[in-house]
């Protein structure tokens, strides 16, 4: 069976290549697996799936421009015949939870062996799902996302240290309506400021 992937991954501007190169060459070495593009940032991976219509893209949630679960959310919406593998650092029951509501098929941690990664984009290939056996059992413990898209927003925004007037002005919000889901946010994360809240949040893979 043949595969096609689109890799992608995102780690630091030198590393990227790298990274992605050593995660193609291993793939490949399992001979069945063609890697037939790579990207370092969202909006590569949207155009590079748009062009080679893969059957599976491999990819990283922390990235440039469009992040992963972002990206596959896009995927998934506009591409069916390219299922999608997410391959992160961040082995977080929210990632993952988040990720399969995007339309994932897949959700594996980066120091999955190789054989396993390949075992995996065949299975997503065939139509399957694969995902981390770990993470999903913590899945079961762990309670769902509690913010809501637009505290999410607010929050990933507040963690670059703007104030709430500059928030405001970059989401099209009053800052009475911004202070309101900041508060939210923060009582939901049982923080006690925005960047606390942002910080909980990211660890709980709610971001």
């Amino acid at each position: 069976m043949g595969s096609e992937m689109c890799i992608r991954d995102r780690v630091l501007a030198d590393d990227q290549a790298l990274v992605r190169g050593a995660i193609a060459a291993l793939l490949e070495l399992e001979g069945d697996i063609e890697v037939v593009a790579q990207a370092s940032n969202g909006r590569e991976l949207l155009d590079a799936v748009q062009t080679h219509h893969p059957q599976v893209a491999v990819v990283d949630i922390e990235m440039p421009d469009l992040d992963g679960i972002a990206a596959t959310k896009a995927i998934t919406e506009t591409t069916a015949d390219t299922k999608t593998l997410i391959l992160t650092t961040f082995g977080r029951p929210g990632y993952l939870k988040r990720a399969l509501g995007a339309g994932a098929k897949g959700f594996m941690v980066k120091e999955t062996p190789a054989e396993e990664l390949a075992a995996a984009v065949r299975t997503i290939a065939a139509g399957g799902t694969a995902v981390d056996q770990k993470l999903a059992t913590e899945s079961l413990f762990e309670g769902d996302n509690p913010l809501t898209e637009r505290e999410m927003e607010v929050l990933k925004i507040a963690e670059q240290g703007l104030k709430v007037q500059e928030i405001a002005a970059r989401v099209y919000l009053s800052p009475g309506t911004v202070r309101n889901y900041l508060s939210s946010a923060i009582s939901k994360t049982h923080a006690d400021t925005s960047a606390g809240a942002a910080r909980k949040a990211r660890e709980l893979g709610w971001l």
